[in-house]
């Protein structure tokens, strides 16, 4: 059986009514007595039953959106202001507004996701990456609150709505760049495999040099942490190789900059000693020295484009659940060219 507001507030010692100002977070309830029954509510699983119930049918007019990283962490990656933007700009248009994880630590991050659900705070979810191991999306599956992600679901094939780019086919485009200029030596500067957007442009990587039968050393596969020693010391290793590499696949364009930054202090010159393609398109990508050639991957319509899929899920949550795939070019600037004979 479920579980109703008679038996929370039975449990709670509190009228019915109480429980029901308490779910609706009125201000004459005493935040002792919210504390009390939400902390009953939660022992009971009250939260899912409401949920499921009444999240189609009462309106917050505000979307959850859940960051990848803490919010100070993320916003010094050109990816999430910009993706947030394309958010705000759809929401804008149906006049809801946003609310963003703020923990510093996935567990935090996890709890925030819980709070906002259970407290009725949001219609819906936009959960900013896709990840091995994450707690969020099956939370989010069994909470039965409309969810939106961006980057391919790695659980439930066919059930969650997604925006994401095609990762693999861009990647080996990019490898393919460098490669239709003459470069043979190339390495990949990547991110995080257990987020499905690193794997799968590794895997891009990867298909691109064996069409062209060519062997990839182990030692030109990185993983790019976003700080400027890292960066000196990826650049080193690769460098100090008997062979080095003569370009670079960078998965996003901050992770480039620091690259450049750690080639210029080696007097290794890009593009004419170092070809460098990168992703996003973002504005370092324009500003840099050189100008970095980049795949444009439109986050702002990924962003626009999950707020249009998760209000129209929000309307109706029994709607088929598609996939939209963000198409990607190259634009080419100044960082690339063929490698010297």
């Amino acid at each position: 059986m479920s579980v109703t507001i008679k038996d929370v507030a039975a449990r709670a010692g509190v009228a019915p009514s109480t429980v029901s100002r308490v779910i609706s977070d009125s201000p004459h309830i005493s935040e002792k007595t919210k504390r009390k029954v939400h902390k009953i509510m939660e022992e009971m699983g009250y939260h899912l039953n409401y949920n499921a119930r009444n999240l189609a049918q009462q309106s917050t007019k505000t979307i959850g959106i859940v960051m990848k990283n803490s919010t100070e962490e993320s916003m010094f990656n050109t990816f999430f202001p910009e993706v947030i933007r394309g958010i705000s700009g759809l929401c804008s248009k149906y006049d809801f507004s946003i609310s963003l994880t703020t923990g510093e630590s996935e567990e935090e991050i996890f709890n925030d996701t819980v709070k906002m659900v259970r407290g009725k705070r949001v219609d819906g979810m936009i959960v900013l990456y896709s990840k091995k191991d994450d707690r969020v999306v099956p939370y989010l599956i069994e909470s039965g609150i409309p969810f939106v992600v961006i980057g391919k679901p790695l659980i439930e094939p066919g059930k969650i709505m997604f925006v994401d780019n095609d990762n693999v086919q861009a990647t080996k485009e990019a490898t393919d760049y460098l490669l239709n200029i003459g470069h043979t030596k190339i390495a990949f500067i990547g991110e995080d495999t257990e987020f499905e957007v690193g794997e799968a442009r590794l895997n891009g990587f990867s298909q691109a040099m064996r069409e062209k039968h060519l062997d990839i050393p182990e030692l030109y596969l990185k993983n790019l942490q976003p700080n400027a020693d890292h960066g000196q010391q990826v650049i080193s290793e690769l460098m100090e190789l008997a062979d080095p590499p003569t370009a670079l696949v960078v998965t996003n364009d901050l992770n480039a900059l620091i690259l450049l930054t750690a080639l210029s202090e080696k007097n290794i010159k890009v593009p004419e000693d170092m070809s460098l393609i990168s992703f996003n398109n973002s504005i370092i990508s324009r500003i840099s020295n050189p100008p970095l050639t980049t795949v444009d991957t439109q986050i702002f319509q990924l962003g626009y484009e999950s707020a249009s899929c998760l209000i129209e899920l929000v309307k109706d949550p029994s709607i088929f659940k598609k996939s939209v795939v963000i198409p990607t070019s190259i634009v080419e600037r100044k960082s690339c060219v063929a490698p010297r004979i």
